[in-house]
Order: structure tokens, then C-alpha cells, then sequence
């Protein structure tokens, strides 16, 4: 089908559009109506995505379903996706229903909440589609602004400095990768990033402020888009907006910050990083590698310590996302496969994790973890829930937890041997942290006068749990579902990755001699 990723991209834009011109008031049908047709258009934008499976061939290394268009200033409109790409577009697709489903009691400016999350989806569906620099980085930047109104108007109460916070962060990081992506285009002559795959930028060593700058080019352009990514990631030590951001934010805006936009740092790094500035990558891999194997361990500890139960799997996601820098710094098969792998894992697991806490505070309104105990007397669906996502998020085998860090740490063990032995003890102290929060709020006696008449899920939300369910276990007794689609992509990835780090290695082996 022609056009069928701008219309994958655009179709929840187009919903926005008519519900902010055509819905009209703010009474309960007015609500009603605008809730309906934003599940319509992510569901029909998830259901036209699955034809992206039909027509994918997975044994074709380069970029599928390509479109170009004449655009502005001489820029082309360019979007595409490979085996790398076409699964978090089709996570993101998948969430963005049960994203609405979840927000389905809000009655506050529910119009404008359904078209900030649809302007969203938008916006995320169109990174891992675009081909171009400028087309990438509009979607890229573009995306805070939406995820700052969710933030900043459907918060808690400390929503105004949680929203600035996260856009500064993010903002901050990107306007490096602006300036990179500048000399990209000044050394390449293109922002075609099929071409720039193929373009060698400059290796050799530079002075710069009397500094040797080993990888040249490459080395400064890997370190701005480093800023970016690492902040979206978001990796120690400048993950600090994230705790922040999810406790402040909606249930619904937790879900899509931890499923979904997290997801882009590890994304730029497979586009960016790896591919474009290998010898770079190559370079500053120690440095990813003892940073996120810190990240993994600081964070757990941290996680042990909280009060509140949405800061507690936040630190989590920060402790799980330095699994995914590990494996994708590794630049082994097993490493991408398993960083590729624990994103899309990540995804199930972490949204379930926000909507297992979205249920109970719906009810309660509150986060804090000493306000529970004893749930599994008066809420057994939710207790089981529960229990599966988090033996999920410690890593039980069978599920798709285990398959993730499993990979990963493989690619890592091949690597290094005590980066992997520091980030072995993080699947502890995960489970620790899990464990000890499942203990807390669900075992032990119903002593609390507020949670004796707490009821269990509705059908509502068991139908949003259902379909990450059945993902989290299929993905966990089943991976090839996943590695098969990502396989050939990675292994050429990784081979042109070993070729270019080779190249360079031989020349300066003859330049010193």
C-alpha cells in the first residue's frame, strides 16, 4: 500500500484535528464523544499498522515501505523503517488504545487530554519513521510539548515544576544534537540518513583547546547526540527530571513516558550512534558501559529506599534502561538483539506496572506504599496482575523480562567480564525492590479501615490488562517473535560496525608505523 506509514503517522493527528474543530462544549456527551473517537483512531491506527507485518520482509536488511516527497527549503519528506525500527512503531500503536482506555474516568478538559495524546502518538510513530535529519528532529523535539501540557495541566500538585523540569532536561540535550546534525549536513551534503549511513565521517585524531580528541569528527558529533539520548533515556547521572515526571504525571502520561518515549534514546543510539560514528562508538563504549552498569546498580538501591510506589518503578525503568545501553554499547548480536528486545519488553511491563498503580489510586488517591497491605483479600484479580508484571520486571524466565537481560548481559559477559558480574547483581537487587513493594501492598492482613471496602478491577480495566498479558508471556515462551523480525537488521548492523572499527584500527596502526 502506498503512503501507508504517513498514514499510520498522520491518522491520529487528523482525529485531533476534528475533535478540536468539530467537538463542540463540555458537557458528559461531549466527553463521551471525544474519549470514543480517540480509541476509534488509535484503534483503527494500530489495526492499519498490522498490515506493516504483512508486508514486511524481515530477511531485507535495508529500509521498507519508503516514501520521499518534495518538501520544504529543498528538504524531502522521507520516512521508512527496517527491522529496528517497525517493532516500536508497532508498540507504539499497540499501547496508545489501552493509553486512552486507562484514561477513561478523567473529567477534566477531556478534549483537550484525548488531543494532546493523539498529537503524541503522532509525533512518536513519525521518530522511528522518519529518514531525514530535519524530519527526525521536529518529530523528535516536538514531542515535549504535548508530554509538557499532560504533565503541566492533569498533574499532581507538584505538576508545573515536574513539567518544566522534564522539558528543560530534554530540551537542554537536544539543542547539541542541532548542532551536530548542522556539520553532519556540512560535511555530507545531504540530512538523508540512508546516505549518511553510508557517508565516513572523519576519524582522525584533532587538537581542539589543546585537547587530543581521539575519533576526530566523529568522537564531537557522537558526544551531542550522546547528550540528547542519554538525557531521553534517560541514563545516570542526568536521569533525575524522570522520577519527578512520572509521579507528578497522569497514570495515562506514565504509561506513554515509560512504554513509549524512553524508547527514543535507545533508538538514536541503534540509528545515530552505532552505525554513523562507529569509531567513536568504539572509543567511548567503556565509558557507556561502566556508566550504565553504575546506572543498574546506584538505581536499584535507590528504588529500595522509596515511599511511593510510581518513584519506586520510575527508578526501576532507569536501572532496566541501563540493561538496554549495556547490550546496545556491547555491538554484539546478542547484546542488540537483547537491548532491542528489553525495549520492547520494557514497554508491556513498565505501562502495566503505572496502570497496576493507576487502579489502586483511583480509589485511594494516594501513591504512598505504607496506605496499603493485605489488597489480596478484597482485590485477587488485581493481586495476580500484579504479581505477574512484577516477576516480569525481576526477570522471571517465561517471561519477557528474563529474555531481555538474559541477552543482554551475554553480550556484555563477551565484552567485559566485570561490567557484567557488576550488572548481574542489579537482577538481585531488582528483585529485592519488586518483591519487597508486591509484600507491602498486597500480603498480609486488611487492617486498614480505608481498604475494607476497596473493590477489585472493573471490566474496564481488566480488558486494558488482557492484551500486555498475553505480550508479556507469549514474548517470554516465545522470543522469536521478536528476534526473527530483528536479526538480519542487528547482524548487519554490528558487521558494518565491526568493519568500519577494524578499517580504523589498521590505519592507525599504519600511521604509527
Amino acid at each position: 500500500m502506498d503512503n501507508l506509514l504517513s498514514i499510520i503517522t498522520f491518522l491520529p493527528l487528523l482525529a485531533a484535528l476534528i475533535m478540536a474543530f468539530f467537538l463542540r462544549g463540555d458537557d458528559m456527551d461531549a466527553q463521551k464523544n471525544a474519549k470514543w473517537l480517540a480509541l476509534l483512531a488509535t484503534g483503527a491506527t494500530f489495526l492499519i499498522s498490522l498490515l506493516l507485518l504483512v508486508g514486511f520482509d524481515a530477511a531485507d536488511t535495508g529500509f521498507q515501505f519508503v516514501e520521499e516527497k518534495a518538501w520544504i527549503l529543498g528538504l524531502s519528506y522521507r520516512m521508512g523503517v527496517d527491522g529496528i525500527s517497525i517493532l516500536f512503531v508497532l508498540l507504539t500503536t499497540f499501547l496508545m488504545p489501552l493509553v486512552i482506555l486507562a484514561c477513561w474516568d478523567v473529567t477534566h478538559r477531556v478534549k483537550e487530554y484525548m488531543i494532546a495524546f493523539l498529537v503524541l502518538e503522532t509525533l512518536m510513530i513519525g521518530v522511528f519513521c522518519a529518514l531525514d535529519l530535519v524530519l527526525f528532529y521536529l518529530f523528535f523535539e516536538a514531542g515535549l510539548i504535548p508530554m509538557f501540557l499532560i504533565i503541566g495541566i492533569w498533574g499532581g500538585k507538584d505538576r508545573i515544576y515536574a513539567a518544566f523540569k522534564f522539558f528543560l532536561y530534554t530540551f537542554i540535550g537536544s539543542v547539541l544534537m542541532l548542532v551536530a546534525m548542522i556539520a553532519m549536513y556540512l560535511d555530507a551534503g545531504t540530512t538523508d540518513m540512508a546516505q549518511l549511513l553510508a557517508h565516513e565521517f572523519s576519524s582522525e585524531t584533532i587538537s581542539l583547546f589543546g585537547w587530543q580528541i581521539f575519533g576526530g569528527m566523529q568522537t564531537l558529533l557522537w558526544l551531542a547526540f550522546f547528550a540528547s539520548f542519554a538525557v531521553k533515556m534517560p541514563m545516570w547521572p542526568v536521569h533525575t527530571w524522570l522520577p519527578d515526571a512520572h509521579v507528578q504525571a497522569p497514570t495515562a502520561g506514565s504509561v506513554v513516558l515509560a512504554a513509549i518515549l524512553l524508547k527514543m534514546g535507545g533508538y538514536g543510539f541503534l540509528r545515530f550512534s552505532l552505525p554513523m560514528f562507529p569509531v567513536a562508538s568504539d572509543i567511548m563504549a567503556p565509558f557507556v558501559l561502566w556508566l550504565s552498569a553504575i546506572a543498574i546498580v546506584y538505581t536499584s538501591l535507590v528504588a529500595l529506599v522509596q515511599e511511593d510506589m510510581k518513584k519506586l518503578i520510575a527508578y526501576s525503568s532507569v536501572a532496566h534502561m541501563g540493561y538496554v545501553t549495556m547490550g546496545i554499547f556491547a555491538a554484539n548480536q546478542q547484546g542488540v538483539d537483547g537491548a532491542i528486545f528489553q525495549m520492547i519488553s520494557h514497554g508491556f511491563v513498565s505501562g502495566a506496572l503505572f496502570l497496576c498503580v493507576g487502579v489502586i489510586y483511583d480509589r485511594m488517591h494516594t501513591r504512598e506504599i505504607d496506605a496499603y497491605g493485605g489488597l489480596v483479600n478484597r482485590m485477587p484479580a488485581y493481586a495476580l496482575i500484579f504479581m505477574l508484571f512484577t516477576m516480569a520486571n525481576v526477570g522471571l524466565p517465561g517471561t519477557s523480562g528474563f529474555v531481555g537481560e538474559f541477552l543482554t548481559l551475554m553480550g556484555v559477559f563477551q565484552v567485559n567480564t566485570w561490567i557484567a558480574v557488576v550488572a548481574t547483581s542489579g537482577v538481585i537487587l531488582s528483585a529485592a525492590y519488586a518483591l519487597w513493594l508486591y509484600r507491602r501492598v498486597v500480603f498480609g492482613d486488611l487492617i486498614k479501615e480505608s481498604l475494607k471496602s476497596i473493590t477489585d478491577m472493573t471490566r474496564r480495566e481488566r480488558a486494558i490488562f488482557a492484551p500486555l498479558v498475553v505480550m508479556t508471556l507469549l514474548l517470554g515462551v516465545y522470543p522469536s517473535l521478536v528476534t526473527d523480525m530483528i536479526g538480519p537488521s542487528v547482524e548487519n548492523l554490528v558487521s558494518q560496525y565491526n568493519l568500519a572499527t577494524l578499517d580504523s584500527a589498521a590505519a592507525t596502526q599504519v600511521a604509527q608505523h
